[in-house]
């Protein structure tokens, strides 16, 4: 199983609490598949929801492929996904819980064909953030005095 990563969007793991994730596929032109091999995307500012009963990523940009001829295509529109009827139904009734979002988490070829890792989360407070960094912050320490200890 061959898995090339494109993009993958960092600052969610500290806006969020990553609560469950989920693997896509995503319907996209032939000149975004080639940009995407290039790896020309950004997921940063974007998001995933339910419009008309259907899952969409809004807001991923792919910047147009460079050897794209006279037709190509609008690096930032709403993209479909592709998921299991079963699985968007279980979706759309988390999702209408209050506070719970879907947030992409990456983007890959897996076996050829492009996926999108998005997740379940839930928005952290600002004192949640402070409290991850403070941990991270405290792991890297004990680390590195470990390290010293072990040579």
């Amino acid at each position: 199983m061959e898995i090339m990563n494109i993009a993958t969007n960092r600052k969610a793991r500290h806006e969020y609490h990553i609560q469950e994730k989920y693997e896509a596929g995503i319907v996209l032109q032939g000149s975004e598949v080639k940009a995407l091999r290039e790896g020309k995307a950004n997921i940063k500012e974007s998001y995933v929801r339910f419009i008309k009963g259907e899952l969409f990523v809004v807001g991923m940009h792919i910047a147009e492929y460079s050897n794209a001829g006279y037709v190509s295509h609008t690096p930032v529109h709403d993209r479909k996904l592709l998921l299991h009827k079963r699985e968007l139904k279980k979706l759309a009734r988390i999702v209408d819980e209050k506070g719970k979002t879907l947030i992409p988490l990456s983007i890959y070829f897996k076996n050829g064909l492009a996926k999108l890792e998005f997740a379940i989360a839930q928005g952290k407070k600002m004192w949640d953030k402070r409290q991850t960094i403070a941990d991270r912050d405290a792991k890297r320490n004990t680390d590195r005095i470990m390290k010293g200890f072990n040579k």
